[in-house]
């Protein structure tokens, strides 16, 4: 099959990404908020904040690129002043499902720190219990498997990050599977200030994830690896440059979570095109592809998956490979990944451009 280069094969191309049944493993809750959602809790919550839509928009949207992850942290500020009770975390993590499920997203991991929802009193407990009952309602309505990961941040005590472990791990059984760290990785880089933490997730039945190399890259990620031993690394990119690394992640299953859009605003690599998401995945080394904030960086996962087939050079074969692989590596219990490889094969099966005919030049 020849490679489309007509702007009806463009189309069509695009048609069929959009189409394609997703798996999302690297979502952030604050970075996701709807701009008419965040107007109307400023409002309703007495939050300072721009009052029209195209000022909030400007407010919640970090830009393209960053100078610096500093710049882009400084996003999620007015997401989280608003995000300070349980009705609100709630609602936004319900419209983040029902928005993810309107772009096809099958089965998505939704990450968050809940220490940084208690500023204005809000018990950790409830709140975590209201963004497990936001996921589990519009799953309930929707039919899409979303999962929660526990975020605990570098830059906050590690007594707290100990208790906020403590408590995650008695919602095991209301769909949150999953524990991470992140935060900024330049001030905080070593994440064994944080390994009582770990210790206690795990031992609670909690899937270890950790934020690394979006700062210090490859030997930030070899850290994150040797100290914590995660089953997936979120971002990553810089192992590329690791040979030895790059090996080790491959051997031992370990993927790196991708999320190009948002690599290249936070100044990690310096174009879409640059990004090392085709070469990561044509020397083997398993790798999935995320958004990991709708709003801060403006972009849908199709949108996410189209940049990377067009700015990268993914080949459609290659992208529905990652596309398909994420149900894999997902933390989600088998009875219910099971179900989805089976309705994501079924959805592939004949048709031939996921499968053969294109090129790994870039398209």
């Amino acid at each position: 099959m020849r490679i489309p280069t007509t702007d009806a094969d463009i189309a069509a191309r695009r048609r069929l990404i959009e189409a394609m049944p997703k798996a999302e493993l690297h979502l952030h809750l604050d970075g996701s908020l709807r701009v008419d959602t965040a107007l109307e809790l400023a409002r309703t919550r007495g939050v300072d904040a721009p009052a029209d839509w195209l000022a909030m928009s400007r407010a919640l949207i970090a830009p393209m690129p960053c100078a610096s992850q500093a710049e882009l942290l400084r996003a999620f500020d007015l997401p989280i002043a608003l995000m300070q009770d349980a009705e609100a975390l709630r609602r936004i993590t319900a419209e983040l499902v029902e928005m993810k499920v309107a772009d096809n997203v099958r089965y998505v991991e939704i990450r968050w720190g809940p220490l940084l929802h208690v500023f204005g009193g809000l018990p950790l407990d409830e709140g975590i219990a209201a963004v497990c009952a936001g996921a589990r309602e519009a799953a309930d309505r929707t039919g899409v498997v979303a999962r929660l990961i526990c975020t605990a941040l570098r830059s906050h005590d590690p007594a707290a990050n100990e208790t906020l472990a403590e408590t995650a791990v008695r919602f095991r059984d209301q769909g949150l599977v999953g524990w991470d760290l992140a935060g900024p990785e330049a001030a905080f880089p070593d994440p064994l200030t944080h390994g009582r933490a770990f210790d206690i997730a795990r031992a609670g039945g909690l899937a270890i994830t950790i934020h690394a190399g979006e700062w210090g890259g490859a030997a930030q990620v070899r850290r994150a690896l040797d100290a914590i031993a995660p089953a997936r690394i979120a971002h990553g990119p810089g192992a590329v440059d690791d040979p030895q690394l790059c090996a080790e992640l491959t051997a031992r299953g370990i993927p790196l979570d991708l999320c190009p859009t948002s690599n290249w605003q936070a100044g990690i690599v310096p174009t879409i095109a640059s990004h090392p998401l085709a070469r990561l995945h044509r020397q083997g080394v398993p790798v999935t592809l995320n958004t990991d904030d709708t709003t801060v960086s403006d972009i849908s996962l199709s949108e996410e998956y189209v940049r990377a087939v067009e700015g990268i050079g993914l080949t459609l074969p290659e992208l529905w490979r990652l596309d398909r692989y994420a149900l894999d590596v997902a933390f989600a219990e088998e009875d219910a990944l099971a179900p989805l490889r089976e309705a994501f094969d079924a959805w592939a099966a004949g048709i031939p451009e996921l499968t053969d005919g294109y090129s790994t030049a870039a398209l």
